[in-house]
């Protein structure tokens, strides 16, 4: 088992290194998937979560539109968070700009394990994905770090002061709210979860959110924010998918 666990993991890794390689190569935007992997999101909700993500960058819609960009390529990072204890990089910056470089990365998310934790640190998120944009290889045109989530801050400094801090390195952070029935363990928000997205976490030129009315509809909502991200397209602060 080991033997084969670790045949997989070298296959992932073995699925991105022309990607890696081109380092200091520019592109047309850096980007961070932070996404939430607090226990209030089960395991059915946290496949969902990671086959949204494979589904929206393989998506040829996707690819068009990095391939329409003034340079033709993206970098992405893909982080996951939980408490304010917990923040980890998961697939490290990849620059994408074709179809096959989207298919390696999307293989390498699918390797990956998944760990979850207690609480929901959403300032934590954002000041780990501020140190690895400090350490993006690629000259980027624009910085986005994209936010998803279905639960506000409970753990941590107030998600303000880490989102006023992203933005004055000239990073934008978007956010994706999931609207799930049961974001906080059966206790209300303290406010609606898109209202709370819109008005503490996302900040930077052309900031905007992207809610998901629940996990089924999460890959839909990926795949627009990407494409509204990836294009630098204006729009309303926040639609819904």
């Amino acid at each position: 088992m080991r033997r084969r666990t670790l045949i997989a993991a070298t296959g992932a890794a073995l699925a991105l290194p022309a990607a890696i390689a081109r380092a200091e190569e520019p592109v047309d935007v850096a980007l961070i998937l932070a996404v939430d992997v607090s226990r209030s999101i089960d395991e059915d909700e946290a496949r969902l979560q990671r086959e949204g993500y494979r589904g929206a960058v393989t998506d040829p819609r996707v690819v068009e539109a990095i391939r329409g960009g003034m340079l033709g390529a993206v970098a992405i990072a893909y982080t996951e968070w939980a408490g304010i204890e917990y923040q980890r990089l998961v697939i490290p910056w990849t620059r994408i700009g074709s179809q096959r470089d989207a298919e390696g990365w999307a293989g390498a998310l699918a390797q990956a394990p998944r760990a979850s934790l207690s609480w929901t640190s959403v300032s934590g998120a954002i000041d780990h994905a501020r140190r690895v944009m400090a350490e993006c290889p690629f000259e980027a045109t624009r910085k986005v770090i994209d936010v998803s989530g279905d639960g506000v801050n409970n753990s941590g400094p107030p998600a303000e002061l880490a989102r006023d801090r992203a933005v004055a390195e000239g990073i934008t952070i978007n956010g994706l709210p999931i609207l799930n029935d049961r974001p906080t363990f059966g206790r209300p928000p303290p406010m609606p979860l898109d209202q709370y997205f819109r008005e503490s976490v996302i900040g930077g030129q052309g900031a905007f959110v992207i809610a998901a009315e629940d996990f089924e509809s999460f890959g839909n909502a990926v795949r627009r924010k990407l494409i509204r991200e990836i294009a630098g397209q204006g729009g309303p602060v926040v639609e819904y998918a």
